[in-house]
């Protein structure tokens, strides 16, 4: 088949033909495998025969390709082994579902392919913890050619150190050849924390039988030099089971042969699934993944999977033209590249589970920082991501948090942090937990779900869900009215630039919070609240815009005069049509945003040059004319295509270098779809 190279085809002449540009896009990392926190492995190179692939925490998680064409081998992915000379590299191409490293090596185009069906707004699919790896190969000179796929994965996908031991098991099952790994004690949800890999569960490599022409398990290093010499795999040796990883370095490998003919396209796939037994802990309950309301288990998965393939391979090739083109249309080639590569990344950074009632919770990982669970700062910047693909997985990530609040354990009369320490959602652990008020972010919590909970009914059409939660929703816009105009000295999302008092920006939250239970109150038929928090919200603005003024543009806190920030959070008056803020003041703060841009992007505020790239999306979203957002938009892109640093995309970076500051790898990076949603609620 030649579905992923015609999408190449179609998206290059597409972008050509919209824009007159040649693209040439060069992301910073390309993901492979990308399903939650724990089952993420990521290229960090361009050409991915130049480096090894990681997890996303960088710590290697190697999977390596070779091919022998006509009898001289060569190497697709991965640094080793040297005796491999690389195949030549000719393009690496990053769609929403999709990545594709292209090669030309004696007389044959030859495209491996990662698909991962996360197709968000299908909750079957998104929630399978299986990716496609396929390789297409056409012969260019005319001529037939004799070619053999060796394929491997490293047994530290299932382990958190390389200290650990593993064990292995293979079968045949309905027609598939199930290759099994996995750690050797099986800590099964034991640990909690930021940079920690998975240590249980299993991991599988399935292949057509039919296909396979010789399979492995156990050291790597037997694998390759077999491939090498020409010959099948050695019988896997037993006896080296439960050995650390770093004395035995093991892999699950298979040799596909294909025949390569002129005027076809040989085509060969394997799936990589993993079966985490249990996902979370929710509040002392071990709940299994989504993708188990529908599968009695792996077997069935990979059956399934593999029957499906080609069906799915069409569905996200037609998904992948489509999203790229609605944001190409919105924002050009740039903005349709930004949106394709944060898609993988943001819902890799999230797991999707079933409770006891077997409904969808969604539950982020604060990647690279602290690792909470599902913290309400880190799904609001998210949040349109999933706004505009699926509301049901927005509300999947709310609803932990409103039944939190309600549980009676909450004491607070805000909203909280998180629910906990991922993979353990048992209570929040971030600043002063259920305990004290120390290091909380009360009006920033409390805003982000009232505008949440007025997003998901601006998109649903209805008040319905907010209104299950009535009374605490109620609760935290009467915390808003009075402690949110002037915050008090506290933290706000941007938690990494300290405490401040004043602050403008969080101001704003609280009034578009205000809003957004006015627009609730009303749509539920609550006239007396309705009007009562809407004049609250008017009188509120016009105090703010006084308040903050600062000549051509707003301070960053009330009492500090020559002082700027970004105002992302005004831009919820435009996609949640409040009509508060008078068009002037959005131009006005636009057009100083452009003068303060660097090179790679508008700083986050007159404090230091560094930035948040999700946060420059929202403010080129409150633009009222589509250059200044292209504009604004442009130096992010510069950015992801000419950083130094090589990590799965940040969202913190130094403006003037293009270095990365901190972060990698977060769900935050959904908030570049913004536009997408802007565009989508237009008129609604």
């Amino acid at each position: 088949m030649k579905s992923n190279l015609i999408l190449s085809v179609l998206l290059f002449s597409l972008a050509v033909s919209l824009t007159g540009q040649v693209n040439m896009f060069r992301p910073p990392a390309f993901p492979l495998v990308s399903h939650d926190p724990y089952f993420s492995i990521w290229a960090i190179d361009e050409n991915p025969t130049a480096e090894e692939t990681v997890h996303w925490t960088l710590k290697p998680m190697p999977i390596r390709c070779m091919v022998r064409i006509d009898g001289k081998i060569y190497r697709l992915m991965g640094k080793g082994p040297g005796f491999a000379p690389p195949a030549r590299s000719t393009k690496s191409t990053v769609l929403p579902t999709q990545t594709i490293f292209s090669f030309f090596q004696d007389g044959i185009d030859i495209n491996m392919t990662f698909l991962s069906p996360v197709l968000v707004e299908d909750l079957d699919l998104v929630s399978r913890p299986l990716t496609y790896v396929t390789w297409s190969f056409e012969s260019k000179d005319n001529k037939s050619h004799s070619v053999e796929i060796y394929f491997d994965i490293s047994g530290l996908a299932t382990v958190d150190v390389k200290r650990q031991g593993v064990m292995w098991d293979q079968k045949s099952f309905d027609g598939l050849q199930i290759l099994k790994m996995g750690s050797k004690d099986q800590p099964v949800l034991e640990k909690n924390g930021d940079d920690l890999r998975i240590d249980w569960g299993y991991l599988y490599v399935a292949a057509p039988e039919t296909d396979v022409k010789s399979w492995f398990m156990g050291r790597g290093e037997n694998a390759m030099n077999a491939f090498a010499d020409g010959k099948n795999f050695p019988e896997s040796d037993n006896s080296e089971q439960g050995k650390n990883i770093d004395q035995i370095r093991p892999v699950l490998a298979y040799q596909i042969p294909v025949n390569v003919r002129p005027g076809t396209v040989g085509e060969k796939h394997i799936m990589l699934a993993y079966d985490d037994i249990y996902s979370v802990i929710y509040f002392g309950e071990q709940l299994e993944g989504y993708w188990k309301k529908k599968f009695s288990g792996i077997d069935e998965l990979l059956r399934v999977a593999q029957k499906e393939y080609p069906e799915i391979k069409n569905r996200c090739t037609q998904y992948d033209k489509d999203l790229y083109s609605k944001a190409m249309r919105l924002g050009g080639i740039e903005y349709a590249e930004i949106c394709a590569l944060a898609y993988r990344q943001c819902i890799s950074a999230h797991k999707v589970v079933k409770d006891k009632n077997g409904e969808p919770l969604c539950f982020s990982k604060e990647n690279f920082s602290n690792g909470s669970m599902g913290t309400v700062d880190v799904f609001y910047p998210a949040s349109p991501f999933f706004l505009y693909l699926n509301p049901e997985l927005m509300k999947a990530q709310t609803t932990p948090i409103f039944d939190y609040a309600e549980s009676g354990r909450w004491p607070f009369p805000f909203a909280p942090h998180d629910i906990g320490r991922y993979p353990h959602g048992n209570g929040q652990r971030y600043g002063g937990g259920e305990k004290s008020e120390e290091r909380q972010m009360p009006v920033e919590e409390s805003g982000n779900m009232l505008i949440l909970a007025a997003a998901i009914a601006k998109v649903e059409g209805n008040a319905n869900y907010a209104g299950k939660y009535w009374n605490t929703i109620t609760k935290w816009a009467e915390y808003l009215k009075e402690k949110g105009f002037d915050p008090e000295n506290q933290l706000c999302t941007d938690d990494f630039a300290g405490h401040l008092a004043h602050n403008t920006n969080l101001s704003i939250k609280a009034i578009m919070g205000l809003a957004s239970y006015a627009q609730l109150s009303e749509m539920l038929g609550l006239k007396k609240e309705a009007k009562l928090y809407s004049s609250e919200a008017r009188g509120m603005i016009q105090k703010w815009i006084k308040a903050a003024d600062d000549g051509d543009h707003f301070r960053l806190a009330f009492d500090k005069t020559e002082t700027w920030s970004q105002k992302y959070n005004m831009v919820w008056d435009d996609i949640l049509s409040f009509n508060l803020i008078p068009e002037e003041i959005e131009n006005k703060e636009i057009a100083y945003y452009l003068k303060k841009q660097e090179r790679y992007g508008l700083p986050l505020d007159n404090r230091d040059t560094y930035t948040k790239l999700d946060w420059i999306l929202w403010c080129a979203s409150l633009a009222n004319s589509n250059d200044q957002f292209r504009e604004l938009i442009r130096p992010v892109y510069n950015f992801l295509n000419e950083t130094p640093d090589r990590l799965p995309m940040t969202d913190w970076y130094w403006t003037k270098s293009g270095e990365w500051r901190g972060f990698i790898a977060r769900s935050v990076v959904g908030g570049v779809y913004m536009e997408l949603l802007k565009d989508k609620l237009k008129g609604k």
